[in-house]
């Protein structure tokens, strides 16, 4: 009966040690099934702080830990090993394979909105605003330079004009967009505050032009002026080339159409040719011009031989016609023998050129 008890006992002892070993066993599987925390090389984090999380991989529960403040947005700091290690013992993380790293590198992550584009948003905001024209045309002037802003990287998105005014009088604008964020934090606000002024394409002098002088194309260029200096008549570049100036001009100044005339084809004391035509005859004579004159205008001459003044228009460079009207009161003194140079003032026959037409009804030219 003894024998029996102590055979039953040594069963059941037997039993619970297997069952011991065997708990002892699955406990150590389960522990090798937890991955040992490892190391990151380069650790990359969008917001103000860096975590547990960030530094290693399976960080487990302290994953959310605040260990680091990041660095500025848009760049990278380094973490020696050994520092990062004694930090992560503080917060009971062990056992971190660190393969072999003697640093890690934290990068913040950024979104850069660029100068160039801020402008072109706040010209947008403004454009037709209390009289301004087309974004394209305008200028801004700032009162603080719009450098590359640098966000979070969860402020993805788009610039939203919030607040837009514009005061004509002195040309101040003041506008303020929001960027939402994807994570749900609140909009961040952006203020710019400056000046804006319409400019359009106006014909530059490239140097002093004298009055009377007549433009050269390399005398013009383009620029863009305020359209308040410029004026409403501001001269296109292809409209100025080839023009006359009625008056001096400056240098860098832009040119309206007011600064410009068709060019002078006769000059004043110009020798010009003077230009007789009738049915069937066409004379030409020596002349010098009293005036200025473009095409078609109405200028005195004198006729070189006779050194009587006679009036002319115009008809091509330093040519000056004189017309059959012109000449009439003298025609109607003279004896219906004189012939077609007397009529126009000269007691020689003329010098340059004679030309005949056969008509019933030519006069002679001799």
């Amino acid at each position: 009966m003894i024998a029996r008890a102590l055979l039953l006992a040594t069963a059941l002892i037997a039993a619970s040690c297997a069952a011991a070993v065997a708990q002892t066993q699955e406990t150590f599987a389960n522990r090798n099934l937890i991955a040992a925390p490892v190391l990151r090389a380069n650790v990359q984090v969008s917001g103000d702080l860096v975590r547990i999380g960030d530094v290693i991989d399976n960080a487990g529960g302290a994953a959310q830990i605040a260990i680091y403040r990041a660095p500025d947005l848009g760049t990278t700091g380094s973490l020696p090993v050994v520092q990062v290690l004694n930090t992560l013992r503080a917060h009971h993380v062990i056992g971190v394979d660190t393969r072999d790293l003697k640093e890690i590198s934290v990068t913040r992550l950024a979104r850069t909105l660029e100068g160039k584009d801020i402008e072109l948003q706040i010209a947008r905001a403004l454009e037709r605003r209390n009289g301004l024209g087309d974004a394209a045309n305008l200028s801004l002037s700032f009162d603080r330079d719009p450098s590359d802003v640098r966000l979070d990287a969860g402020f993805t998105g788009n610039m939203q004009a919030a607040i837009v005014r514009y005061d004509n009088r002195n040309g101040r604008f003041d506008v303020t967009f929001e960027i939402g964020n994807e994570n749900g934090a609140a909009a961040a606000k952006l203020r710019f505050t400056g000046t804006a002024i319409e400019t359009v394409e106006a014909a530059v002098l490239a140097r002093n032009v004298d009055r009377n002088e007549i433009l050269k194309s390399s005398d013009v260029m383009v620029e863009r002026r305020p359209k308040a200096e410029a004026g409403a008549d501001a001269a296109a570049r292809d409209r100025a080339v080839g023009m006359q100036a009625r008056r001096q001009l400056r240098a860098g100044q832009a040119i309206r159409t007011a600064d410009l005339a068709k060019p002078d084809l006769v000059q004043r004391d110009q020798n010009v040719m003077l230009v007789y035509e009738a049915p069937g005859v066409y004379l030409t004579m020596r002349g010098k011009a009293l005036d200025n004159g473009t095409e078609g205008d109405v200028v005195n001459v004198m006729n070189v031989q006779s050194k009587r003044t006679l009036s002319g228009t115009v008809i091509g460079r330093g040519q000056v016609s004189i017309s059959p009207v012109s000449i009439t009161p003298m025609a109607s003194r003279l004896p219906q023998t004189s012939n077609a140079t007397s009529s126009l003032g000269t007691t020689q026959p003329a010098p340059v050129a004679v030309a005949t037409v056969s008509s019933p009804v030519a006069p002679k030219a001799e």
